[in-house]
């Protein structure tokens, strides 16, 4: 199963949408605010379509077919959720047409997440 996975999200890395290319120009090498970024990475069982493990952050991109499938996308949000991951769910024509309020969206979830290793107490500026 594991190797499955890997194959699966290997082959969704060289097959992405246009949504998903155009975002993930923004997100790769540390360019939002030095975060890195995973793009078709393995969580849990589900590959999603990006991911920022040091923020606990995950985008997904949903084209058309998610209008359709709401309680299916929600099984793994929830689950992702109780691993102590914030999910943001933007459509593909979002991200096409209105990339700057999307990378915005992304930007004030990064702000928003704690230092990894905060400063003691009495080391505090």
């Amino acid at each position: 199963m594991k190797r499955l996975n890997v194959d699966r999200a290997r082959g969704l890395r060289q097959t992405m949408t246009d949504a998903e290319q155009a975002l993930w120009r923004h997100l790769r090498n540390r360019q939002l605010s030095g975060f890195k970024f995973r793009r078709q990475h393995e969580i849990d069982r589900y590959i999603v379509d990006f991911v920022c493990t040091e923020a606990l952050l995950i985008v997904e991109l949903d084209g058309g077919q998610h209008a359709e499938q709401v309680e299916y996308d929600e099984r793994p949000t929830h689950q992702w959720q109780a691993m102590g991951y914030r999910v943001l769910r933007f459509w593909d024509n979002d991200v096409l047409v209105n990339s700057e309020s999307v990378l915005e969206v992304v930007m004030e979830a990064l702000a928003s997440t704690p230092h990894p290793s905060p400063l003691p107490a009495g080391e505090r500026g």
